[in-house]
């Protein structure tokens, strides 16, 4: 096999891949996230040995704003055609098979949102150019044509529909037939809809391209995909379905003599399992047919190759790209030197080992997301509890430089798979939580029975709450032993995604204790709590003195409650603060007079400069004030926080595990960082970046979670171990 690679040596997540045309001798490969998210498009040669040789970087002049070039490409005759988020460009080869600028198509109404360019197709001499977010994400085509009289790309029309559904996104995928154009619209029936795909064909006369027909899947059901892919031969098109039945699948078409379409067979692989995305890409050449499976592997992909042999397509191979991450690191540590760990950038943080999400029985395309720690009271043993996309993780890490995994906990049976996993420890007894993942309750397991463990166990839960489905997390007060289940969803007592509360003083019999949620707080006014920390409170406020307080981070602002009295919890105070975006968490400072807190979308959205920690003074319950915003150098997602003394150990996104200083409380100074993600993936939900971390085992190592690659075990200097 052989493997094509973006040309030089940048470490940067730039998308390589996203977008691919061929034709005859001429590859092109967009890389919308390349050059600090202005783009690229790589264009590859094929020598007569059959070698594929990389031969320029395509790049239009003039054009400072660009962003995310390549997300869209195409080949047509000696035209290479390239999409960014507000042009497209053309590009023309001469003999020399050297490039120039050509063109530059562009349309009214087009701006960061429309998508313009994310679709390009092209035949007969026109390219037309999809923007499925334009008017509101109801989407259109944009045609073009080349006049050879003064070779310009000039606008040839529009080519949209009135009557589809408000946010179905036409254009998100084009096919060019003879004399014909389609477009899907996935979202047709809104978000949860089948989709649609619309023929086009041009009115010679008026010049007008009108719709001909619509075709839809057989059953109509929620997320089939319907034109997540189209491809064609001379005698039929084929669309995908990538959510068809919840895995997949194609449907294969034939045109008749009246230009309509005859539906000829549906398609779709064999034991292939939930979402895998069957039909999520389609190329079809003579008797050849490749279909993507782009959700296959939790998103990792793969293709499967089918041939037609008398008339029938068969599957003839499976082509899985083995990756992977970066390899386990044990036996020693990698000192920051130089401000780098081998290929982690560093400072005054030295990596004690590496495992790899793999090597924690994690399957390909699995991620890590939340972590947390318990130790042994009778062994002293330090554990490691990592959660993963479908199900957690036990490592021991008492000797820091080489971790053992111990074994699973796979999640609850006939619970979905999901990027958020949460838990904690009381009384040597893990709960966990998983949100959107359906039925999946609180799972209870007891950690002692790691004990002794010398190979790798499939462990089984010793308990399991019923009485929440999905939640995106569990807090608990080791002090009181009660359990706090926050974002609660998907059924069950929900409690307005508030404060679920647990008593699991018998931490294997869990019983519900009562609801709190605060309506001031949470974007839908339900008092949905994201995060939360709980506390017998010894902080400066006399009035409070031995209560049970909850301080939540509530979407939308800090809510504090006394929680005391199960039966008639209380809401103290809420308060928000400038530039809020999405309230996620914070911890309280060991004397309980600071709670610092994090913005989970603040940065991506841009209304600040750096990853900024709100720092709030809670001496009076009643009464929180903002006291001061630390705004760190770089710019990347904040995500999870914990104090230990007078050390922050933030996880961040992008920049990894970030150490602050806060001896000045109000003035945190960084004095650290180990940066998990070298390449810089910063993109919530597409298994990039540090997720969690961990500081508070008696040894001082800290223990911290990136999604793609898996557990780190990481050492602050300055710190004994």
């Amino acid at each position: 096999m052989t493997t094509i690679a973006a040309p030089g040596t940048s470490k940067d997540a730039d998308g390589f891949g996203s977008a691919v045309a061929l034709e005859g001798d001429v590859l092109v490969i967009g890389a919308p996230m390349a050059n600090d998210g202005r783009g690229a498009a790589y264009v590859y040669r094929q020598d007569e040995s059959g070698v594929w040789n990389y031969a320029t970087e395509l790049s239009p002049s003039g054009e400072a704003e660009l962003r995310a070039l390549g997300h869209g490409v195409d080949v047509m005759h000696h035209h290479v055609i390239v999409g960014s988020q507000s042009a497209t460009f053309v590009f023309d080869m001469d003999d020399d098979g050297v490039f120039s600028q050509a063109g530059r198509l562009a349309a009214d109404g087009i701006d960061e949102r429309s998508g313009f360019g994310s679709s390009i197709a092209s035949g007969s001499g026109m390219i037309y150019v999809g923007a499925p977010g334009v008017d509101d994400g109801n989407g259109a085509v944009f045609a073009y044509s080349h006049n050879h009289d003064t070779w310009e790309w000039e606008a040839e029309g529009r080519l949209e529909v009135q009557g589809l559904d408000d946010g179905a996104r036409l254009g998100s995928t084009i096919y060019v037939g003879d004399g014909f154009v389609l477009a899907s619209a996935p979202r047709q029936g809104g978000r949860m809809g089948s989709g649609a795909v619309v023929m086009f064909r041009k009115n010679e006369d008026s010049g007008e391209w009108r719709q001909t027909g619509q075709l839809a899947p057989i059953e109509v059901a929620p997320r089939v995909g319907f034109g997540s892919a189209i491809a064609g031969t001379d005698e039929e098109v084929w669309i995908g379905a990538s959510g068809d039945n919840g895995v997949g699948a194609i449907y294969a078409y034939s045109l008749g003599e009246t230009g309509r379409f005859n539906q000829v067979k549906r398609m779709t692989g064999s034991d292939l399992p939930t979402r895998a995305g069957y039909g999520g890409g389609l190329a079809v050449l003579g008797d050849i047919a490749v279909v993507g499976l782009t959700g296959f592997d939790f998103g990792e992909g793969a293709a499967t190759i089918l041939t037609r042999e008398d008339g029938w397509w068969k599957e003839q191979a499976t082509v899985i790209d083995e990756g992977g991450t970066y390899a386990s690191v044990t036996g020693g540590e990698v000192r920051c030197d130089a401000d780098a760990a081998g290929a982690f950038p560093c400072k005054d943080v030295d990596m004690l080992s590496f495992l790899s999400v793999q090597d924690m029985g994690g399957a390909r395309g699995v991620r890590a997301n939340d972590i947390w720690g318990w130790e042994d009271p009778e062994t002293g043993a330090e554990i490691a509890i990592v959660g993963r996309t479908d199900g957690t993780s036990f490592v021991d890490v008492s000797d820091a430089n080489n971790p053992r995994y111990l074994g699973n906990l796979q999640k609850t049976e006939g619970s979905r798979t999901a990027i958020w996993r949460d838990m904690k420890v009381y009384n040597d007894h893990v709960f966990i939580v998983a949100d959107g993942a359906g039925d999946h309750g609180m799972q209870v397991f007891d950690l002692r029975r790691l004990r002794g463990v010398t190979t790798p166990q499939e462990f089984d839960t010793d308990a399991h709450y019923e009485n929440i489905h999905s939640a995106h997390n569990v807090v608990i007060n080791e002090e009181t032993g009660f359990a706090f289940v926050v974002g609660a969803s998907s059924g069950g007592e929900t409690c307005g995604g508030g404060l679920h509360m647990v008593n699991i003083q018998n931490p294997t019999n869990p019983t519900f204790a009562g609801c709190f949620a605060d309506p001031n707080t949470g974007r839908r006014g339900t008092g949905y709590s994201h995060d939360a920390q709980c506390v017998t409170y010894s902080g400066p406020d006399a009035d409070y003195n031995g209560r049970e307080i909850c301080f939540g981070s509530n979407e939308t602002a800090l809510s504090i409650s006394d929680v005391t009295d199960k039966a008639s919890p209380v809401a103290l105070s809420s308060a928000s603060y400038p530039n809020v975006a999405y309230t996620h968490q914070g911890w309280l400072t060991e004397d309980q007079r600071y709670f610092y807190m994090n913005d989970e979308g603040d940065e991506g959205r841009g209304l600040v400069e750096g990853t900024r920690t709100l720092i709030w003074d809670v001496s009076d319950l009643d009464d929180p004030i903002l006291a001061g915003e630390y705004i760190a150098d770089v710019s990347s997602i904040d995500h999870n926080l914990y104090i230990k003394g007078n050390l922050i150990y933030e996880s961040n996104y992008s920049s990894g595990l970030r150490v602050l200083d806060i001896s000045d409380p109000t003035n945190p100074v960084e004095v650290g960082y180990f940066d998990t993600v070298p390449y810089g993936d910063d993109t919530p939900g597409t298994g990039g970046g540090s997720w969690s971390n961990y500081p508070y085992f008696k040894s001082g190592i800290v223990i911290v979670t990136s999604q793609r690659e898996g557990l780190f075990v990481l050492k602050k200097r300055g710190i004994d171990i």
